[in-house]
């Protein structure tokens, strides 16, 4: 190892070992040694110690043997406590400063240092269950952790683009003379998240323990190995998490400290500065420390380096094309075209068709395309997809369909929203100006059906209708097909059922939402229902829709269940323990953005109104249906408001534990009138044969002093039903 490296690892390690040993005293001073302290949200305490160490660090006095382990790491004589692959002295020195550093910000949080401005802080167990899997099967093939900052922004930008566009999770933070890579990638109005795959970590040099965090505590969650066993946690990161570190601008003495503790676990360090390297193997699995001063090369530098397996969607668009692009989001400004939302007619259809009907990979517009639109203009759209397979069955077209919401978003540049007849597509600006067409979207869909159900799907060809007449002439035969979809699951109810089914399509938009759809609750985007559901996990059984067991019944007027519970809180991120899935009053159901319409209580009506998404106009609350959604939607768990698909409005079990149907004090007279048979339906059912003519909308009141008279004069059952409230 270079003796300059070496001193300068050495000089990090003694100053941020120093600098937890003054912390760490200044805390028992000023709070005792039986100070409760710990990370949020995790079961591994102080994962770095008690990976290493098997130390289970609760109070700041279980500290003090973790701080001596760190200053005896400084020494030349060995320690029998723990074992650490070897190069010298200079990695034992790596150790004690990803001890310290630990120890240092877990201070902070103890006196609220911590999380710094824009930044994630500590990594949740639950998150690196959530993405944490997908590193250890192949779907994420690794991460990276950026130190410091770029020259300018744009290199900043077009770096963790590469990494987005190899599905490389990036953890951005640190800082180059008090600049950090945060900033430059916040000034570009570049997103950040987890979503996005790019996650602020810290502001400076110290904080990057927390992306060293997340790969020790694979090796504790996915490796099965338990605490103090260094050799195997360590190893396992060398074999199994396929990390590296980048430095961008000056490396100071703590990066260099830093690095030697990342490199211990088997990340190599790649910088874009005149450095000494050390490229001999033996801890790595490949070069230890590696310089690329070309910014072009420098992340195909830090992939074969760590010897990282990046699988690339290779779909011919001008745009990049990952699954880091699914959470992006194409604000109205950013907008060059779009399709649909409140703006024009919109749908996309997938139908079966014989073999010798379809041209596989044919794909038309038929239309204006991009460049006869005027910027910031809407189009009507229809996504007409026609499939042909050997294995292809109808119960699988809603499968296909609803996976087009994926395949779109995970363009660049490209943002799709809804189902069936209710999408909304933009194309941003940027991706204009690189030569994105309307026909890429077949290109796109072509590409995936293919990729995804091969299994089922032989043939495929797209039809991208942007003329309104045409749009006209179809849109009645896919509502036909729609209808069918929604009428096949007959006379199936909850009970007669032992499992629901999960969708977690809309968790790339809100992490902690997801669907229970049951056999009397279609998913809330209106698209799938159980049938639906039960199809999709036969084709993918590792996708969106799983089964549920529902185990015990724990209340059955509200509708919960022991195993829904369960699974609700392992998927939701832990943000949320319960769902009672008939009602709204008592832990609703939670909402991503894709429902088809909102429920929300009228206080003084004692009802609840509904409103649909294609109406605009004002609602009794005095608010419209987009700023209802801004409080629904987003995984929220809101007492009194939940988004549904309009059909489980005519659902025996629809918020039956809260009166159900004859709750219903308004609704918009366009959705009124859709449902009208089918309300007069369950009306005559609920024993109320004239209850429709008491459903206020618009045309009646949009305030609730003309809704209660209305609601008087025609004696509401609502108004001398128990009290909501």
């Amino acid at each position: 190892m270079s003796k300059i490296v070496a001193a300068a690892v050495n000089r990090g390690s003694i100053k941020i070992v120093k600098e937890a040993e003054d912390f760490l005293n200044k805390a028992i001073s000023e709070k005792s040694e039986s100070q409760k302290i710990e990370f949020p949200d995790t079961a591994f305490f102080f994962p770095m110690a008690y990976a290493l160490l098997g130390a289970e660090v609760k109070t700041l006095g279980d500290i003090k043997p973790v701080l001596q382990e760190a200053k005896s790491l400084l020494h030349d004589a060995p320690t029998e406590s723990i074992w650490l692959p070897y190069l010298g002295d200079t990695l034992d020195s790596g150790i004690a400063t990803l001890l310290a550093e630990e120890i240092i910000v877990g201070l902070r949080y103890l006196y609220k240092q911590e999380p710094q401005a824009d930044c994630i802080g500590f990594f949740s167990d639950t998150i690196l269950r959530q993405l944490g899997i997908q590193l250890v099967d192949g779907r994420m093939p690794g991460f990276a952790a950026i130190l410091g900052a770029a020259p300018d922004n744009k290199i900043a930008v077009d770096i963790v683009r590469e990494f987005q566009k190899r599905q490389i999770l990036t953890f951005v933070g640190s800082q180059t003379n008090g600049r950090s890579i945060i900033d430059q990638l916040k000034e570009e109005n570049v997103e950040m998240g987890w979503d996005n795959y790019i996650v602020p970590y810290g502001r400076d040099t110290i904080t990057g323990i927390y992306p060293l965090h997340w790969a020790i505590r694979g090796a504790l969650t996915f490796g099965g190995h338990r605490k103090g066993e260094a050799l195997k946690c360590l190893k396992y990161c060398k074999d199994r998490v396929f990390a590296f570190g980048l430095t961008l601008g000056f490396i100071d003495d703590v990066k260099y400290a830093t690095g030697a503790g990342a490199i211990d676990m088997g990340f190599p360090i790649i910088a874009d500065t005149d450095i000494p390297e050390i490229r001999p193997t033996g801890i790595c699995t490949y070069e230890h420390l590696v310089k690329e001063l070309d910014y072009k090369k420098i992340v195909p530098v830090c992939i074969e380096t760590r010897g990282v397996k990046v699988k690339v969607s290779e779909i011919p668009i001008p745009v990049p094309y990952s699954a880091a692009f699914e959470g992006e989001r194409v604000r109205r400004e950013q907008t060059y075209v779009e399709f649909g939302g409140k703006y024009t007619t919109a749908f996309e259809y997938v139908t079966t068709k014989s073999a010798d009907e379809i041209t596989d990979g044919k794909i038309e517009v038929v239309g204006p395309e991009i460049d006869d639109a005027k910027e910031g203009s809407a189009l009507p759209i229809g996504i007409y997809i026609e499939v042909a397979g050997r294995k292809m069955q109808k119960e699988f077209e809603s499968i296909v369909e609803r996976q087009v919401h994926t395949f779109l978003n995970e363009a660049k540049g490209i943002f799709h929203m809804g189902q069936r007849d209710m999408i909304w597509v933009r194309i941003s600006k940027e991706a204009k100006t690189k030569g994105f067409k309307i026909k890429h979207l077949g290109v796109i869909l072509h590409a995936r059906i293919h990729e995804i159900f091969g299994a089922i799907i032989d043939k495929a060809q797209i039809h991208i209708y942007t003329k309104q007449e045409e749009v006209d002439k179809l849109l009645p035969t896919s509502r036909e097909t729609f209808k069918f979809r929604d009428e096949r699951i007959g006379a199936m109810t909850d009970e007669s059922v032992d499992t629901f089914y999960s969708c977690t399509l809309c968790q790339s938009f809100a992490p902690n939402h997801l669907c229970i759809v049951k056999p009397e609750r279609l998913g809330l985007c209106g698209a799938y229902n159980w049938l639906d559901c039960k199809a999709s996990y036969e084709v993918n059984p590792t996708g969106p829709n799983q089964p549920v067991l529902k185990g015990t019944v724990m209340d059955e007027k509200r509708g919960e269940w022991e195993g829904i519970n369960n699974w609700v809180k392992s998927k939701s991120n832990s943000a949320l323990e319960r769902f009672h899935g008939y009602s709204i009053m008592t832990y609703p159901e939670t909402s991503c953005g894709c429902f088809e319409c909102i429920g929300a209580i009228v206080p003084e009506a004692n009802g609840f109104m509904v409103v649909n998404r294609e109406y605009s106009g004002m609602t009794p609350l005095g608010m419209t249906f987009s700023t209802l959604a801004g409080s629904v939607g987003g995984g929220n768990q809101t007492p009194g408001f939940m988004g549904f698909g309009r059909l489980y409005i005519t659902s025996k079990k629809f918020i039956a534990a809260d009166g159900g149907l004859k709750r219903i004090v308004w609704m918009p007279k366009e959705l009124k009138e859709a449902l009208a048979d089918k309300i007069k339906t369950r009306a005559q059912e609920e024993g109320i044969p004239d209850f429709l003519d008491k459903i206020a909308d618009e045309t009646i009141a949009t305030d609730t002093e003309k809704l209660l008279e209305f609601l008087q004069k025609v004696n509401h059952p609502a108004l001398t039903m128990d009290p909501l409230m």
